[in-house]
């Protein structure tokens, strides 16, 4: 059973699995022991690279993943927790929502000792090694970001945690010790990454590895997040945590002024290649991402997306949360929207090109005979649209050419026909109809049950300092100028190819379906102001499928808009539905309409009215093992 330590343990077989490309042209450190890893500056470095593991530790949902790790099991869990996207089973509902959630004895997250241990081995065996001041500071300063890294996500889970910065065994007090307030917890994180950026110094790691600029980044993401926690969950001292963030994220700004465009011929190019780029490394915004190599560490990402094993789609309130090209939501008068009680076609029509680097456009084409057919297109001009905007697969090849290309193909290159492919089973199918393709590309190897991809990943990059920047100064200071706008969304729209945002032109009539965030004892909502919304809706798209959904609708204290409602597809005629197994949703009764219903079309109907969200969930349930073991511990309230 486990505490918040773990026995002394030998220290062996360090792998690089970090994020450094030079990591990979080093000999492998085995048979390291506490006793001979801290001799040297590099004793030192070879100790900490297994913390760079922490950016594919699937604990931290905004965590990129490894090997078998992506998919549902990936990144995108963040977002099927928040409800902007689920899985396509049918058991794949919410958890949070239309389940009531159980009692955990062990794991959720409460974990003390493998990272934080690390490196608090570390810290210990500072002051007698023989290195100068200034490398002795250097890597406090590693470990400072690393352990800061891994209490945010401690502190978001649980509020009230622990503190450990020393080595703890059996007969350690602290081992037995209570949670220490947030407060307290909070301040020590922003504290140790502040003496980080100003004490790691100018020394070479290798390239893609912890410097000023990444700590900077945790600054940002850290003071955004506890400081709108803070706001919404009526603590105080918000404001600190705010311009924590606004001042970190200045200096970055003024450092990484260029998105990238991308390469490809598709709208959004360079919103989409971040995910489907073979490397990262020079990248304008990039600030670290993690490296594949073939032969060496690749990954399955793409291959999984080519196949029936990608459970991942998205519903039909987050697609409608996406703008049209003119900036207008869909609801407002203005936008030109055609997709109202309309075929996904229409809903496609028009809309932010972001949409279309995330879930597959539709199209039809008609196959020719074999295992790998060739196609045509069907004469209907409509069944095209999409094919032409996104650039056409011509070979359907394995590999293929090119980024994202329609039609689509699976891992063996095979043709996918037509989308949406409604069901599950087959490959490339969704209950949907919005099946997700974020690391979907057509350039990279496929094979059945293999990793071979290379694409590299990002970690921590630009576009979502710009994102933070928009919403802390907005949270701050009660209001956004347009100056800021232009510096940071309008940036983010330009290259995505969708209208500015203009702060005067946005009142309540802008968005009339707009959120709602909820104060506690307050279960009927408020509405979010308007403008406040159009910085969450750019945020929601901008970072769609990396993880931070959850994050963040906990934190604005909107879970129950997002999560309390039946989940729903695409429009489609009733025999298209029950031909993929699949019934419509009725609005008059807020269920499924039976295969043998009234409607002649509907939205898809995917999971029933869910039993609604609980208070108890802003915070997650300690594990009870661990109050077990230590009865000072106490336990969050409603668990």
């Amino acid at each position: 059973m486990k505490k918040i330590f773990i026995n002394m343990m030998i220290l062996s077989s360090i792998a690089f699995t970090g994020c450094n490309d030079s990591f990979l042209d080093k000999t492998p450190v085995t048979e390291l022991t506490e006793e001979t890893a801290f001799n040297s500056y590099d004793n030192f470095k070879a100790f900490m690279w297994p913390c760079y593991e922490m950016f594919t530790n699937t604990t931290i949902r905004t965590s990129i993943a490894s090997g078998s790790a992506w998919g549902a099991n990936g990144h995108y869990l963040g977002d099927v927790d928040a409800g902007y996207l689920q899985k396509n089973n049918v058991a794949g509902y919410n958890e949070f929502a239309n389940q009531v959630k159980g009692s955990t004895a062990s794991g959720n997250g409460w974990d003390f000792s493998s990272f934080i241990r690390r490196i608090n081995i570390m810290w210990s065996h500072l002051d007698s090694s023989q290195m100068t001041q200034a490398e002795k500071d250097h890597w406090r300063a590693v470990g400072n970001f690393f352990h800061s890294f891994w209490y945010m996500e401690l502190i978001d889970r649980f509020g009230d945690v622990p503190w450990v910065d020393t080595v703890l065994d059996e007969n350690s007090p602290e081992a037995y010790g209570p949670r220490i307030s947030r407060d307290i917890v909070a301040k020590n994180v922003m504290t140790n990454l502040k003496w980080a950026y100003e004490h790691i110094g100018d020394f070479n790691d290798g390239e893609n590895t912890i410097n000023k600029d990444c700590i900077l980044f945790a600054i940002s993401r850290f003071g955004l997040r506890e400081g709108t926690w803070r706001k919404y969950h009526g603590l105080e001292g918000g404001d600190d945590y705010l311009k924590e963030c606004i001042a970190a994220n200045a200096i970055l700004m003024k450092a990484y002024p260029t998105l990238y465009k991308g390469t490809d011929k598709s709208p959004a190019s360079g919103y989409g290649e971040m995910w489907t780029t073979e490397d990262l490394k020079g990248i304008p915004g990039i600030i670290l991402y993690k490296s594949y190599v073939a032969n060496i560490n690749p990954h399955g990402a793409c291959y999984v997306e080519h196949t029936s094993s990608h459970p991942i789609e998205m519903n039909q309130f987050t697609v409608d949360l996406y703008l049209m090209k003119n900036g207008k939501p869909i609801a407002n008068s203005a936008s030109g929207y055609e997709g109202k009680d309309k075929d996904m076609y229409h809903i496609f029509r028009k809309r932010d090109p972001r949409l279309y680097q995330t879930v597959i456009p539709p199209y039809k084409v008609s196959a020719g005979s074999g295992d790998y057919p060739t196609w045509s297109f069907t004469g209907e001009s409509a069944d095209r649209e999409y094919i032409d905007v996104m650039g056409i697969n011509e070979t359907c090849s394995n590999p293929g050419v090119g980024m994202k290309r329609l039609p689509g193909q699976n891992w063996t290159a095979a043709l996918v026909p037509e989308i949406p492919r409604l069901g599950t089973g087959a490959f490339v199918m969704c209950r949907s109809g919005y099946y997700v393709w974020k690391n979907w590309d057509s350039w990279e190897t496929n094979f059945n049950n293999g990793n071979l991809n290379t694409a590299d990943k990002p970690i921590f990059k630009i576009e979502e300092i710009l994102l933070n920047e928009a919403e802390a100064q907005y949270e701050l200071n009660g209001r956004i100028e347009q100056t800021t706008v232009e510096e940071t969304i309008n940036k983010l729209r330009e290259r995505a190819g969708v209208d500015k945002m203009v702060v005067a032109d946005i009142d309540d009539s802008f968005d009339p379906n707009r959120g709602k965030y909820y104060p506690k004892d307050n279960e009927n909502g408020v509405l979010v102001d308007p403008v406040l919304w159009e910085i969450r809706r750019e945020r929601i798209v901008e970072l769609m499928g990396e993880g931070f959904g959850f994050y963040d609708i906990r934190r604005w204290r909107m879970a129950p808009w997002f999560l309390n409602r039946v989940t729903v597809g695409t429009w489609v005629k009733k025999e298209v539905a029950n031909a993929a197994g699949l019934t419509l949703y009725n609005p008059a009764t807020g269920e499924s309409d039976g295969v043998n219903g009234s409607l002649a079309e509907g939205n898809i109907f995917l999971f029933p009215k869910p039993k609604g969200w609980l208070e108890k969930y802003y915070l997650y349930q300690v594990p009870t093992t661990e109050i077990v073991l230590n009865d000072k511990l106490e336990q969050n309230p409603g668990w």
